[in-house]
């Protein structure tokens, strides 16, 4: 009996069917890959080239395990070697500039800081101490000017006053004045926290610029807020008058009206404050109108509103 060759060709087709269904599926093949690196000449870049091998076509056709094993073992020894040398490449310049900038830094943390010497503090406290001391001494000198002592005419009283015929030193022949009289005023010292040292130029007493008397105010040191009555004599003998001696009308050597005089002087105080480094100074001047009056001798008569304060 022949074989159908149908029916053996049937068989064959399911066969092939049932060892296909029952074959387990297919993976992809896999395709190791490898790197490659190049160094480049300037030594700062790295080419890197990937290359895969193919795969085979039937899974019959792997590799088996342990040159898998190998495989993988030798791309991660590449990988890592690969990556060592890349980052070593690229490392290197930059870890060079901070390393050198770090030493740097401990360098200049290392260094000790610069403390300002003793002596510049005592310099500083020396300036600032003179310069609250002068402000202070500025403002006591502007307080004290502010406090001007206060001077007050009083009162003038002739005792006499005569004229006569006479000859000058040189023996020319003209009327002469003899005069005796005294002056009073008062001194007050207005300041709270500073004496004064007062002086005076001579009391001056002229019958038309001519001085006929003077007086001296004999120095003298006036405490704070305090005053004193001065009485100065204002004296003349035997002053001549040469040609101003005609103005003056007399019987028995005593003027038959009366004279106008003019007395003036200036006063001048000082205080200290601080020592001598503050000197505040005060001049009044004093020019008064009087007038001699044959009728009152030896009575005072008084000098108010008849002075003028300069």
């Amino acid at each position: 009996m022949q074989p159908n060759p149908n029916m053996q060709h049937t068989k064959t087709d399911s066969d092939a069917t049932s060892l296909t269904a029952s074959s387990p599926p297919r993976s992809p093949p896999r395709r190791p890959v490898y790197y490659v690196q190049s160094p480049s000449h300037d030594g700062e870049k790295t080419i890197v080239s990937s290359h895969s091998t193919p795969g085979l076509l039937s899974p019959t056709a792997s590799p088996p395990h342990s040159h898998s094993y190998a495989g993988h073992h030798s791309r991660e020894s590449l990988s890592t070697r690969f990556s060592g040398k890349v980052s070593s490449s690229f490392s290197k310049p930059w870890d060079k500039h901070f390393n050198s900038i770090e030493e740097e830094g401990l360098l200049d943390d290392e260094q000790p800081e610069r403390s300002i010497p003793r002596r510049c503090y005592v310099l500083g406290f020396i300036i600032c101490f003179l310069i609250l001391f002068f402000m202070f001494a500025l403002i006591l000198y502007g307080a004290a000017k502010s406090q001007k002592p206060k001077l007050t005419m009083t009162s003038i009283t002739f005792e006499r006053f005569v004229v006569q015929a006479g000859s000058d030193f040189t023996g020319v022949a003209t009327d002469m004045v003899s005069m005796n009289s005294s002056v009073k005023f008062t001194f007050r010292n207005t300041a709270t926290f500073l004496g004064l040292h007062v002086t005076s130029t001579p009391l001056d007493l002229t019958f038309s610029q001519i001085s006929v008397g003077s007086g001296t105010i004999k120095k003298f040191y006036q405490s704070r807020k305090s005053q004193r009555l001065m009485k100065i004599s204002v004296i003349g003998d035997k002053v001549p008058l040469y040609g101003s001696g005609q103005l003056l009308k007399s019987s028995k050597g005593i003027p038959t009206a009366p004279v106008p005089l003019k007395l003036r002087f200036v006063v001048r105080s000082r205080g200290y404050v601080v020592g001598k480094l503050v000197k505040p100074k005060f001049d009044d001047r004093v020019e008064c109108s009087v007038a001699f009056d044959p009728n009152k001798i030896n009575v005072p008569m008084t000098l108010k509103n008849k002075c003028i304060l300069l």
